[in-house]
């Protein structure tokens, strides 16, 4: 919902100032503090506050504990005023996230789906998950702000076509076969971009990162100044072909001894044929060969993060699905960060992401909160 300018310039402004200050506070928000914080007077947030809780996007959230004299009331957004959907695709699976504009997830669901197969026909499959998905979990329509959808893969400036997507072995495919049939606002992205995206909202207060993503393929987005930097060509951030061995593994990209042939999901898989929980299963039971491939992979991942941090010198932020076996393995792999690094005694600038699970789809979702946050 966006408002009009009926009520003047200044009074919108102040609107989505009052808005925008109580979406980022955190804890308890008094009339007071928002009044101060937003440099508006009493009169102005009472009509504004008005307004927007008879919108149905504010309300109170209870009293403050007393200190003496009357308790303050808090207020806080109504998180789930609306909802937004993610889908992450890739060659083989489609996920779907039903979030608030909290980004919390109300909702999840995995699902076999033959990407290669939907793009060659109009057999709208995609739509019917999605129209499925919404009726199982009694998703409310009317309060859907649309579907980001995220690809493996570089995408169009109009998003209607995956320019290049290695790991799924296409090139200059058009989307409207996947797309066409949804009847809600559609966004395509990159998936390292959105779950970049997400990372950034969750460390609201840092300004600076490189988020890497781990997953089928290896990607990546990157966060100056709380604002992603694309690049001149739109590329910023695919940081799965740096070149971590010249000459080393082939990578779906034709190249030799990039990043993402050493450091993917799909490396471990086709490599024994087995799942990620069963690889790193077998790494726990100390099978010999499975931990060799683990150690390969956290060196050449160490290589990885030291280019991106030499260039950036920002904190790097592991994500994606593989990621959420390799917390225990952190250690290990800052030490080898460490060893190769000249200008660190310690590598803590490398973490886990703070949304370890779901985060492609999270990200997918994140841009109509955004949007419409930006509308009020």
């Amino acid at each position: 919902m966006a408002y009009s300018s009926a009520g003047g310039g200044q009074l919108a402004a102040a609107r989505s100032r009052i808005f925008r200050a109580l979406y980022d506070s955190r804890g308890f928000c008094s009339k007071q503090t928002l009044a101060s914080g937003c440099a508006v007077s009493m009169p102005t947030l009472y009509q504004n506050l008005n307004e927007l809780m008879e919108a149905g996007l504010v309300r109170y959230s209870g009293e403050e504990r007393s200190t003496g004299g009357r308790r303050a009331q808090g207020l806080e957004i109504v998180p789930d005023a609306r909802l937004a959907l993610g889908v992450s695709v890739t060659g083989h699976h489609l996920r779907l996230s039903a979030v608030d504009l909290n980004l919390n997830e109300l909702a999840y669901r995995k699902a076999d789906f033959d990407l290669a197969a939907h793009l060659a026909g109009e057999d709208q499959a995609m739509a019917g998950l999605i129209e499925g998905f919404l009726d199982d979990y009694q998703i409310d329509r009317a309060k859907l702000l649309g579907v980001g959808i995220t690809i493996p893969g570089l995408i169009s400036p109009d998003e209607s076509r995956i320019t290049l997507a290695p790991t799924l072995g296409m090139k200059n495919a058009p989307l409207s076969p996947l797309t066409g049939g949804i009847p809600y606002p559609v966004h395509v992205e990159n998936d390292g971009t959105a779950s970049g995206h997400a990372e950034s909202f969750a460390r609201r207060q840092q300004e600076n990162l490189a988020y890497l993503s781990l997953e089928d393929g290896v990607g990546g987005a990157v966060l100056i100044g709380g604002l992603p930097y694309t690049g001149s060509g739109s590329k910023s951030g695919e940081f799965g072909h740096i070149c971590v061995e010249p000459g080393g593994l082939p990578c779906s990209c034709g190249r030799r001894g990039c990043l993402e042939a050493y450091c993917s999901a799909s490396r471990i898989e086709s490599a024994f044929g087995v799942s990620l929980e069963d690889f790193f299963r077998g790494v726990e039971e100390h099978r010999p060969e499975y931990e060799t491939l683990l150690y390969d992979l956290l060196r050449h991942l160490a290589v990885g993060i030291n280019n991106i941090h030499m260039v950036l010198d920002c904190d790097v932020v592991l994500g994606g699905f593989l990621s959420e076996y390799l917390q225990p393995y952190l250690p290990a792999l800052r030490q080898y960060v460490t060893a190769g690094n000249p200008f660190m005694e310690n590598a803590d600038f490398v973490q886990m992401s703070r949304l370890p699970r779901h985060i492609t789809t999270l990200g997918a979702a994140l841009y109509f909160v955004r949007q419409f946050v930006a509308s009020i």
